[in-house]
């Protein structure tokens, strides 16, 4: 049964991370204005997240929301921020820059646990985050000269939102935080429609294309099942197998858009993906050595 339930973790979150892999794609196609391209990509978000929540608690959809708490709140406001500074920076980096910074999340959330729940890090999780954080300035070195650094620092924002919103839904353990996320990304609606050029409507059919294979289906689908996905499986394979999507990504974007990275970023790529795959393996194993001395 353990064994089922196991690799019925694995299918999820790998299946998961291979529908969302075309997001930075997706972006880098739709050519609208970006506040647009906000304001439907959350909207769509949103709508499909909650029709797939109703489909699964029916009646009891709205009794969700209120549970999610002060936690709930927290989270919605770094998927909203965390949303705005992803969609800005894919569209003024490179797509390898900003899948590669947003790599290093789960290291970053381990330092904010260590700084704000005083949990203590092993000296591998240490090593990965001074590995990760030399990578990323690696990425910012090489911008300064390419007129990349705004889109790396936004890059670089989401991944500091995305690991906040880590380290509180492991404070809110046990809620369902999926409303937050409907929330989350709500929230950015009204903001991107007051930035907006007041267009929403006036999209080419391509656009309108794209932000209905997003934000109607690949968005709400692959962040359902990473939601559900851990359920089944360690923090570390978790963390490896989102690792799946920083390669992935750009080599979509290089497929399609012919986008070759520069040479620092493929640099600091291999240091991050190499110092993000040894740590999650020690920690596998670390994780596999207390669970036999239990």
């Amino acid at each position: 049964m353990e064994r089922s339930e196991h690799l019925k973790g694995l299918l999820m979150m790998f299946t998961a991370v291979l529908i969302l892999s075309p997001d930075s794609l997706l972006v880098r196609l739709i050519k609208c204005d970006i506040w647009v391209l906000l304001f439907w990509r959350c909207l769509l978000t949103s709508v499909t997240t909650t029709i797939l929540l109703f489909l699964r608690y029916r009646n009891q959809l709205w009794k969700s929301f209120p549970k999610i708490g002060r936690a709930g709140l927290y989270s919605s406001a770094t998927i909203l921020f965390g949303s705005i500074m992803f969609v800005n920076s894919l569209k003024q980096t490179a797509a390898a820059n900003t899948l590669i910074i947003l790599a290093a999340t789960p290291v970053i959330s381990s330092l904010l646990s260590y700084l704000f729940l005083r949990e203590k890090i092993a000296r591998h999780t240490w090593a990965a985050i001074s590995i990760c954080f030399c990578g990323i300035l690696l990425i910012f070195s090489g911008s300064l000269t390419s007129g990349l650094l705004l889109g790396d620092l936004l890059a670089f924002g989401a991944t500091c939102m995305w690991a906040t919103n880590i380290v509180i839904l492991r404070c809110g353990r046990g809620i369902n935080m999926i409303p937050a996320n409907v929330l989350g990304n709500l929230a950015v609606v009204p903001i991107a429609l007051f930035f907006s050029d007041g267009n929403l409507l006036q999209l080419t059919a391509t656009d309108t294309g794209y932000l209905l294979l997003l934000g109607g289906l690949l968005l709400p689908v692959s962040f359902a099942m990473i939601t559900l996905g851990p359920r089944y499986l360690s923090a570390p394979e978790v963390s490896l197998i989102l690792l799946v999507e920083t390669v992935l990504g750009p080599i979509w974007v290089w497929l399609v858009l012919h986008e070759v990275p520069h040479t620092q970023t493929l640099i600091a790529g291999l240091l991050i993906l190499g110092a993000l795959i040894c740590h999650t393996l020690l920690s596998m194993r670390t994780e596999r050595v207390s669970l036999s001395k239990s």
